[in-house]
């Protein structure tokens, strides 16, 4: 696999550090993650197969997991050989923790010149937020994403997706597979000081016309990613489910209004975004509420139009595509288990279901240090 042989150290809890650090498990990597005395929180998180919550089996699968008290000396000495055999280390204390544990990036360059140091936080180790606590909600409202997640009456909602956590993790993985490649030109480590915040609003380029162009806020349901579009926007149908029409280049417009037999509204969906369309809109509401999803399914599959039925989450995982594709996998205790997404031809990644008990493998992995 691609990461055979990479060693990897984590210090890292909830989910963007062990997401990260589980992904670099599947292609390979020897994963090694340190849990404090009280263990991983998400070990208790939220419902649970097989006696393991479903957080933690799909953030923790093909690690071993030791517990070490960092704030003693022999968890200190523990870490320093850990560090030594590294080749990465994971961690999301908040700023300022490592280095009063005498665990921070100098620290370990000094043991190990090699080791890429990964600090994932919050709002990153400098700056005035440095310090400051938050979750992936409080990140994406003091990134601006929450007040573009409105409801219908105006009010923002809460997101249902962990963006800024995952955005941390798929771009701390990118920095951390970046420093790999260049320590073999160079064989020097290197720092990754990698902000959550940072990784979420670099995920917003193709929003940004009206702050960065007009220097101004803008008008969620006017803009074509939130509905401004008649071609990108969501539909109630008569069974009360609903569709998404989800491509707004001409060519879909044009071939779903004439199949409706309203080619005279297609010049309005080169309008920009926002009330030019409403005609359209109007049409396409009235006409998708007077049947049930399944007849309009049934329809656009005839189609060339860029569209898909809101399904639950239970439909999406149940999907055959989904299924053949592998992204839904059943250990043999039962458990279920995301798929791997990166699909490589040679060397593919392969899932290790094995979960290990709090400090399962701190007596093996401390021998192995020849500590015990």
């Amino acid at each position: 696999m691609k990461l055979e042989g990479v060693r990897v150290l984590e210090l890292s809890l909830f989910l963007p550090g062990p997401h990260l650090t589980m992904t670099m498990a599947d292609h390979g990597a020897d994963v090694i993650k340190v849990e404090p005395p009280t263990g991983e929180p998400v070990r208790e998180v939220g419902l649970k197969q097989a006696g393991v919550s479903t957080w933690f089996r799909n953030t923790h699968r093909g690690k071993r997991c030791i517990v070490l008290d960092l704030k003693s000396d022999d968890g200190k000495a523990a870490f320093d050989k850990l560090v030594a055999w590294a080749d990465v280390v994971v961690e999301a204390f908040r700023p300022g923790v490592a280095l009063r544990l005498g665990i921070d990036y100098a620290h370990c360059r000094a043991i190990n010149p090699r080791i890429i140091y990964c600090s994932i936080s919050a709002f990153g180790q400098t700056g005035p937020k440095a310090t400051r606590a938050a979750h992936d909600l409080a990140m994406q409202a003091d990134s601006g994403v929450v007040s573009l997640n409105l409801g219908p009456d105006g009010s923002p909602a809460s997101p249902h997706m962990p963006v800024a956590d995952m955005a941390g993790s798929l771009t701390a993985l990118s920095a951390i597979l970046m420093a790999l490649y260049r320590r073999e030109k160079t064989g020097q480590g290197d720092y990754i000081d990698l902000s959550m915040q940072d990784a979420l609003m670099a995920w917003l380029p193709n929003v940004l016309g009206p702050p960065f162009a007009e220097h101004r806020d803008p008008v969620v349901k006017e803009e074509r990613s939130w509905g401004g579009n008649a071609m990108y926007r969501l539909y109630r149908c008569s069974d009360d489910r609903w569709l998404a029409l989800g491509g707004a280049e001409h060519k879909f417009a044009d071939n779903l209004l004439a199949a409706l037999g309203r080619s005279d509204l297609a010049p309005l969906c080169q309008l920009r975004p926002g009330s030019g369309q409403d005609p359209v809109k109007a049409f396409l509401s009235e006409t998708f509420a007077t049947q049930t999803l399944a007849h309009w399914c049934a329809l656009l599959e005839t189609l060339d139009v860029c569209w898909a039925p809101v399904k639950t989450l239970t439909e999406a995982f149940n999907d055959p595509h989904t299924q053949q594709r592998g992204m839904v996998w059943e250990a043999p205790d039962g458990g279920m288990h995301l798929g791997i997404p990166i699909r490589f031809a040679n060397e593919p990644g392969r899932i290790n279901p094995h979960l290990d008990a709090l400090g399962a493998s701190t007596a093996d992995v401390l021998a192995e240090l020849k500590l015990k």
